[in-house]
């Protein structure tokens, strides 16, 4: 089951949007997914769409908080290119998401936290502004990072074991 928005009036600046979707990321703690939140913003700057990490909840490898978003916003819009539209996201953007981001054409990506494992906007791999594909969103990084950051470190100290004494 997707989530739905509650009201879409869009919100002022890249932290404003950063605070709503650190929002929906802590929707995904009730499930024991991973607290990833996204909200797609239009053209007119108003909440098109918005996700959190489902993976868990709906036994869906491909449940990122982003593709939901990305989805959402495109039945909104009613068109899969999604040109005018910028993307929030609280961490960044994996291998799949930053794919998705790249096939929906989306004009403008801005996420939180740093991905030094998996990340593919930047960390790791720099997909969105690789030469190769055929667009390339502008990208910002790091707006709320430590926010975003803290929420992540306090899900996985809650997941891992202690090591034995």
């Amino acid at each position: 089951m997707s989530p739905h928005l509650d009201a879409r009036s869009g919100p002022g600046t890249d932290a404003d949007a950063m605070r709503l979707a650190l929002e929906h990321a802590r929707r995904a703690l009730g499930t024991g997914d991973v607290p990833v939140g996204a909200v797609v913003l239009g053209p007119d700057g108003a909440v098109v769409g918005h996700g959190w990490n489902a993976r868990e909840a709906e036994g869906d490898p491909t449940a990122h908080a982003e593709v939901l978003a990305l989805r959402e916003a495109a039945a909104a819009l009613g068109r899969w290119r999604l040109d005018d539209c910028t993307l929030v996201v609280t961490l960044e953007p994996c291998l799949m998401c930053a794919g998705a981001i790249v096939l929906a054409r989306t004009a403008r990506v801005v996420f939180g936290a740093w991905d030094d494992k998996a990340g593919a906007s930047g960390s790791q791999w720099d997909v969105l502004r690789d030469r190769r594909v055929n667009h390339r969103p502008e990208v910002v990084g790091g707006v709320l990072e430590e926010e975003c950051a803290a929420v992540l470190r306090e899900f996985f100290a809650g997941h891992r074991t202690p090591e034995p004494g």
